[in-house]
């Protein structure tokens, strides 16, 4: 799928809407689940989500707006959404129970490690840089490749290869240290 033009984008014509439709239409989707990914609130994901795409919505209008590489400018504005959002966060010390991922399937006991598995993930992504994070979402969580990554992040490969290395290092350490926690 191509990428939407939106280098004419303004408030006036019906191809601007169609643009910026076509852009939210591709990419929404996508946008969301890497917020999500990071921040593990249904609702917050999307209000973040819907942030992003009011910034894209903002940057068009004034002549600003992404020319080159749409999805890197929304990766990047999502990214700078959610760490503005931990910055806000930062007296909140408590993981959120994610109420649309609780699963009352055939094993609540399975359900509830997988759960209890995935917040001590999050919270262990959470002692990670911020470039570790999106590094870390990015490839493992949206599946984008070292190319996709560094072209989102702005960092050559070889870079966004290195902060991959240190960040499941460091996820690695922390990991273990919880579940060493629970076993003592």
């Amino acid at each position: 799928m191509s990428e939407p033009s939106l280098s004419k984008v303004g408030p006036e014509s019906a191809g601007d809407r169609a643009a910026m439709a076509a852009a939210y239409d591709q990419y929404h989707l996508p946008i969301y689940r890497y917020i999500f990914r990071q921040v593990g609130e249904v609702e917050t994901a999307r209000d973040l989500a819907a942030e992003t795409f009011r910034h894209l919505l903002t940057a068009a209008k004034q002549g600003h707006g992404p020319h080159d590489n749409l999805k890197a400018w929304l990766y990047q504005t999502a990214h700078h959404l959610v760490i503005d959002y931990y910055r806000r966060q930062k007296h909140r010390n408590h993981l959120p129970l994610a109420e649309d991922m609780i699963d009352l399937g055939d094993d609540p006991v399975r359900s509830a490690e997988g759960h209890l598995t995935a917040g001590q993930v999050r919270a262990a992504l959470r002692c990670l840089t911020h470039e570790q994070q999106q590094v870390i979402v990015l490839k493992y969580l949206e599946g984008l490749s070292n190319a996709e990554v560094a072209e989102i992040t702005g960092k050559p490969v070889g870079a966004v290869k290195s902060l991959q290395h240190r960040a499941l290092v460091a996820l690695r350490t922390e990991l273990t240290r919880k579940e060493e926690k629970v076993f003592l």
